[in-house]
């Protein structure tokens, strides 16, 4: 799997700061007789993601991924020493429950922002719709539903794919109705194909936390009357659900990996998309200890990782 880039530019401000290295001084003096210095800038890689849509119900469509972005292994940002960076972790997307015939709703947002940097917004995953409706538009796209190849949402660019659209109904199969898979990470959703509902596209792998981990699966799609639902994508994407009972329920996506939902049907509700997370890497050598929302604290190598799966701050 390929990272995705998104670069990022420091403000005014911080290049300031890194102009002042070559003056002989080094870096600004505060209260000069007692020695106080303010902190060289130092570059730090991030992951974001936002919340996966949640799946539709009725011949719905699964729920798109949460958007991702990305800088590990690629373009750092600079973090301004004693600058507080608020982290807004977004959440996952209700689904559209047991009945009557509703969409999901689109995740929210995650979003890195402080001084010294471009703000970074990952995009909520995009509802996955009910039947006769097309699915909606977010980091990865949601699902069609069902009905005359009712398309998937729109991806937004550079963070995800677009959903599956909804397989058109087929004369001579009353009642076989099938919704199309939500977007992933790392690939589209697929379209329903009457009677089985469309899977999820899979999810994207990073590296970020020392290990590969894959994020931003899509929620499968749901079927018509009896037939297989779509599987959710890789990386936290939620089953679609079978019209039957005892059938296959749906899947919630996974929190953490912002995977979207999984669609319902009949007597099988749909399910909620998954929670986002934004995750900072940063040389454990300029590692300040000061954060607020408890991330999460690991090592890697030279480098301390702070794992936001909730909302709060990094003062660096």
């Amino acid at each position: 799997m390929r990272d995705l880039k998104n670069k990022l530019t420091s403000s005014k401000n911080s290049k300031n700061i890194q102009n002042r290295r070559g003056k002989s001084f080094g870096y600004q003096v505060l209260g000069f007789g007692a020695g106080g210095t303010v902190a060289a800038p130092y570059d730090a890689t991030y992951l974001s993601i936002a919340g996966g849509g949640g799946g539709g119900y009725a011949s719905g469509g699964g729920g798109g991924a949460g958007g991702v972005l990305n800088t590990y292994g690629g373009t750092a940002i600079t973090l301004v020493g004693g600058q507080t960076y608020t982290i807004t972790v977004g959440g996952g997307g209700a689904s559209g429950g047991a009945g009557p015939a509703a969409p999901g709703v689109n995740g929210a947002n995650s979003v890195i922002s402080g001084t010294g940097i471009t703000t970074v917004t990952s995009i909520g995953g995009g509802f996955g719709c009910k039947g006769g409706f097309d699915g909606g538009d977010g980091g990865s796209g949601g699902g069609g539903g069902y009905g005359s190849g009712n398309p998937g949402g729109a991806a937004t660019p550079g963070q995800g794919n677009a959903g599956g659209a909804g397989a058109p109904n087929l004369p001579g199969t009353p009642g076989a109705y099938s919704g199309g898979g939500g977007g992933g990470a790392g690939q589209a959703g697929q379209a329903g194909a009457q009677p089985y509902g469309g899977a999820g596209g899979n999810g994207a792998a990073y590296s970020i936390t020392g290990g590969s981990v894959t994020y931003g699966g899509g929620g499968g799609g749901a079927s018509d009357p009896v037939f297989p639902a779509g599987d959710g994508g890789s990386g936290g994407g939620g089953n679609g659900a079978q019209h039957s009972a005892p059938g296959r329920a749906s899947g919630a996506g996974t929190d953490g990996l912002g995977g979207g939902g999984g669609a319902g049907n009949g007597p099988n509700a749909a399910s909620a998309g998954g929670d986002g997370v934004v995750i900072l890497r940063v040389p454990t050598a300029n590692y300040s200890s000061s954060t607020t929302g408890s991330p999460t604290v690991s090592t890697s190598g030279s480098d301390t990782i702070i794992k936001f799966t909730g909302s709060g701050s990094y003062t660096a």
